[in-house]
């Protein structure tokens, strides 16, 4: 079954531009969405990272918090 798929992406001519755009793409669009959609919140509110790990821990263990 291996030799299946390594000899036909070792014989693609198209596709392999292909795969390399569909990579880039998506390492575009994951920092973007890394960046601007999902900040750091806890880097931003807690100085330490004892401070941010009880605020994780309190986070997962109080129900109300969430």
């Amino acid at each position: 079954m291996w030799d299946l798929y390594a000899g036909g992406f070792r014989e693609m001519t198209v596709g392999r531009k292909l795969w390399a755009l569909i990579i880039v793409k998506l390492a575009i669009m994951f920092l973007v969405f890394k960046l601007f959609f999902f900040p750091d919140k806890l880097r931003e509110e807690y100085d330490t990272d004892a401070e941010r790990a009880a605020a994780v821990r309190s986070s997962l263990t109080d129900p109300a918090r969430r």
